[in-house]
């Protein structure tokens, strides 16, 4: 898993270099897929459940699970890059949220602040806590800057499958749910919109949007609780 990860946090990077104004969001995935074939790893999102491509690109107001297409990214645009591949029988699976040029200073905040609250779920991972401290340190940090949590995709397990028990929630009280045990293996992922949290899906199946059309953020990492505490496995 660990490297399995590693390949993932290697190649969202190699996107994150692509993303500029003028590029069509298919020209992002050509080189995931691209990137994929180098490394000789299988992506993990493309044929899931019959997902048509091998990352998702979610611009502005949809928060996951955009299909890549002919659509041009412009200044002032967040992209959220979610991404994942399968390596000798395991699977890595990490989400980053950029800008595209300069973006709004409400944007750029949101984007802040869902990153902080990634790494505060992060920080809850420990043998002996409960699920839901996860939950509830995402929660705090994304509304006490004054942004909504979304409530209908979760975080997961990960490991021989994609999607593994536990979910894990971006909201909720302290104290709920499984014990955190040494040898879980989770994927942590954050999804927040500027305005409120409530989303619809497009015609296509996939696409999530902010039923407002406000702005939304998106980041992930698949970590490891360890002896010695936890390990994130998709970090470079």
């Amino acid at each position: 898993m660990e490297v399995a990860n590693r390949i993932v946090a290697e190649i969202l990077e190699g996107v994150r270099e692509k993303v500029q104004p003028g590029i069509e969001t298919r020209e992002l995935d050509d080189a995931a897929e691209a990137m994929c074939r180098r490394r000789q790893v299988q992506p993990a999102f493309k044929g899931y459940r019959g997902y048509p491509r091998s990352i998702c690109v979610s611009v502005n107001e949809e928060v996951v699970h955009g299909i890549p297409g002919p659509r041009k990214l412009k200044a002032g645009d967040l992209v959220s890059l979610d991404f994942g591949v399968k390596y000798d029988g395991y699977y890595g699976d990490a989400a980053i949220t950029v800008p595209v040029g300069e973006v709004d200073p409400k944007a750029r905040a949101l984007m802040e602040a869902t990153e902080k609250s990634l790494y505060a779920g992060i920080d809850q991972v420990k043998a002996g806590n409960s699920l839901s401290d996860i939950s509830h340190a995402v929660q705090t940090v994304v509304e006490g800057a004054g942004f909504g949590v979304v409530r209908e995709f979760v975080g997961h397990g990960i490991g021989r499958s994609l999607h593994e028990d536990p979910q894990i929630p971006n909201f909720g009280p302290p104290g709920r749910g499984p014990r955190l045990q040494v040898g879980m293996t989770l994927a942590i992922e954050p999804m927040t919109a500027m305005g409120s949290w409530q989303v619809r899906i497009l015609k296509d199946g996939w696409t999530a949007v902010t039923q407002d059309g406000s702005y939304a953020a998106h980041f992930e990492h698949s970590v490891a609780l360890t002896e010695n505490g936890v390990l994130i496995l998709s970090r470079l």
